[in-house]
């Protein structure tokens, strides 16, 4: 083979190797940004007294984001109560019957809803429950954000579960072991770094979300744990402080939009932590 083409290939190989690695630099340079700016501006105001206090009224300096963190953490629970049982349940039946009609079309909707935006989830719930119950709710707020968990729960199941060798089951039911037996001590755990981890991502997915706790969760500037009440959240709570026209509320804005990154980041972290430990080589 001629050296000068050998030469050549050589020459555009590394180019190219060169421009991929440069435009992957170049994607991680608006997070390290935004990741920056987050922290100068929200590291100044997190303090023990920040995660444990409540709101202050306006005027006065101090308080913090306890009714905001707790809001969150329920909401977040509830709906991850509602949403993980279903989507599994769901994606194990796609996995098991991929090519019937019903499947066929439980997948099309599932993908629809991937795309379907926050905004307009969080008005139909409101016309469905708060409406109904005439009062904003955590629950609502709930329903909400489930309803965007459920397509990334169903969609991440079935696709492990479909990766699963078929000779998996086939050696269960030739030894006699009942079909759903099957399903629950075989297939299932086989998959469990997928679905544990696609419950964490739609989780993280969600935690962050404003749009549809605007008309369903509404916010509350006391402590509740009553789900059928209004409740604040840390969406809610940098939303409503960062249009507000006060400094002090701004700085407060600040400081929850960091809690709500490490949050998330460390939802990203356990994922990573959880695929890793659970793999399985099949």
């Amino acid at each position: 083979m001629d050296t000068r083409f050998i030469r050549y290939r050589k020459v555009k190989n590394n180019l190219f190797k060169g421009i991929v690695i440069l435009f992957s630099f170049l994607c991680t340079i608006p997070l390290f940004c935004i990741l920056y700016y987050i922290i100068r501006k929200g590291i100044k105001e997190i303090n023990w007294h920040f995660l444990i206090r409540l709101p202050m009224p306006v005027g006065e300096v101090g308080g913090g984001i306890a009714n905001a963190l707790s809001g969150s953490m329920m909401i977040v629970l509830v709906a991850a109560v509602i949403a993980i049982p279903f989507g599994i349940l769901a994606g194990i039946y796609l996995s098991e019957n991929k090519d019937k009609k019903l499947a066929y079309w439980s997948r099309l909707s599932a993908d629809i809803m991937q795309g379907i935006p926050s905004i307009v989830t969080g008005i139909v719930v409101y016309f469905w429950i708060v409406k109904p119950m005439k009062s904003f709710s955590a629950l609502s707020g709930s329903v909400a954000l489930a309803m965007m968990m459920l397509p990334i729960v169903v969609r991440t199941t079935e696709e492990t579960l479909l990766r699963i060798p078929n000779s998996f089951k086939e050696a269960a039911l030739a030894l006699g072991v009942p079909y759903h037996r099957v399903i629950l001590r075989v297939i299932v755990p086989c998959g469990l770094s997928g679905i544990l981890s696609g419950s964490l991502l739609a989780v993280a997915r969600i935690a962050g979300e404003t749009a549809p706790l605007l008309f369903t969760a509404f916010g509350n500037p006391y402590m509740n744990v009553n789900i059928f009440k209004p409740m604040q959240s840390l969406p809610l709570m940098i939303y409503n402080y960062a249009i507000s026209p006060y400094d002090q509320w701004h700085n407060m804005a600040w400081g929850a939009a960091m809690i709500l990154l490490i949050w998330i980041l460390l939802l990203n972290l356990l994922t990573k932590l959880v695929t890793k430990r659970w793999r399985i080589q099949l």
